[in-house]
C-alpha cells in the first residue's frame, strides 16, 4: 500500500511534534484534536519549530512554505476516512483511546494501518477496541518528537507482519531508528524511563534532596541530559500519574505512584504545559 496522507490524532505536545515529524518527511497530513483551539495550538507549536529552523539556516523559508502546505488539521475523526495511515497521540486514557479506535475502525478503509503512540498501553488490548487487530501497531515516539531518533515499534498478538514491515519502513522515512520491544505494558522505554521519574519524585518526598540537588546529581552522577524532576515537568505530571497506574495495575506496587506526584497533579500542576510543575516556567503553551 503506497502511504500518501497520514493522520494524526492530537494535537498536543506529541500529537503536534508527530505531525511536524510526517509534514518534513514530504507526507501530506490531517492533524485533529477535539477543539478549534487545541488544534490552533498545535499547529502554532509547528509554526514556531519550522520558524527556529529557518532562522538557524536549517531549512529555507520556501521549505517551510511547503511544509505547512501539507499541513491540514480538523476536529472531527471522520474527516481521516481518506487517510491511508493514522497515528492515535491523544491522552493516555484506556477508555478515550477505545472509542477513538472504534470510531476510526468504523469510518476508515479496512486496509488503513491504526498506529498508537500510547507509551504503556497493551497493543493487544488497543487492537481489540476494532475489527482488524492484523492492522494495529505500536508506534512510541519519544519528545521533541522532530528531534529524538527513537522509535520504540510494538506488534500485538494479532499484528500482522506486512503491518509491522509497513511500519518499520515508514518510520526510517521518518528519519528515525524503529527498535521492537514486546507487547507488555510500558514496553521497554516506559518502564525504565517512568520509573525513574516516580523514583525522583518520591527522594523529593521523601526529603532526600531539593528539587534542584535530586536534578543535579543526576545530571552530573549519571550524566543525563535531564534530571527526573525537569524531565516530569516536560514529560507532564499527568501524562507520568496515568503510566504509573498502569504499569501498576499490570505489575504490583513496585510501580506505585509517589503521593507527591498525584497532589501535583490534582493541584493542576502538570509541567511545562501547565507554566508549573516542579519548576516554575513562562506561562502555558
Amino acid at each position: 500500500m503506497e502511504i500518501q496522507l497520514i493522520g494524526v490524532i492530537g494535537a498536543g505536545q506529541m500529537g503536534s511534534g508527530i505531525a511536524e515529524v510526517s509534514l518534513a518527511s514530504g507526507y501530506k497530513t490531517f492533524m485533529r484534536d477535539v477543539t478549534p483551539e487545541a488544534v490552533e495550538r498545535g499547529k502554532k507549536r509547528i509554526m514556531t519549530d519550522l520558524d527556529k529552523r529557518v532562522q538557524k539556516g536549517k531549512m529555507t523559508a520556501e521549505e517551510q512554505k511547503k511544509i505547512l502546505e501539507r499541513l491540514n488539521t480538523t476536529t472531527r475523526l471522520d474527516d481521516l476516512r481518506s487517510c491511508d495511515f493514522i497515528i492515535e497521540a491523544a491522552t493516555e486514557q484506556v477508555l478515550l483511546k477505545k472509542e477513538i479506535f472504534q470510531t476510526l475502525d468504523r469510518v476508515t478503509r479496512q486496509d488503513v494501518i491504526l498506529a498508537s503512540n500510547t507509551s504503556s498501553i497493551s497493543i493487544t488490548r488497543i487492537a481489540s477496541f476494532t475489527n482488524r487487530p492484523e492492522r494495529v501497531v505500536g508506534m512510541h515516539f519519544f519528545n521533541p518528537a522532530p528531534v529524538m531518533k527513537l522509535l520504540e515499534l510494538i506488534r500485538g498478538m494479532g499484528t500482522s507482519e506486512e503491518t509491522f514491515q509497513t511500519t518499520r519502513e515508514l518510520s526510517r522515512k521518518f528519519g528515525k531508528t524503529p527498535i521492537e520491544a514486546k507487547d507488555l505494558p510500558g514496553f521497554i522505554s516506559s518502564r525504565l524511563i517512568f520509573n525513574y521519574m516516580n523514583e525522583g519524585i518520591y527522594a523529593l518526598y521523601e526529603g532526600l534532596g531539593t528539587i534542584e540537588e535530586i536534578d543535579s546529581i543526576m545530571k552530573m552522577g549519571a550524566n543525563h541530559p535531564m534530571g527526573p524532576l525537569e524531565l516530569a515537568d516536560l514529560v507532564g505530571l499527568d501524562t507520568i500519574l496515568s503510566v504509573m497506574q498502569v504499569l501498576q495495575e499490570a505489575f504490583g506496587d513496585k510501580y506505585h505512584p509517589c503521593p507527591l506526584l498525584t497532589k501535583y497533579v490534582e493541584a493542576g500542576y502538570l509541567g511545562v504545559k501547565t507554566g508549573r510543575g516542579f519548576y516554575p516556567y513562562g506561562g502555558k503553551e
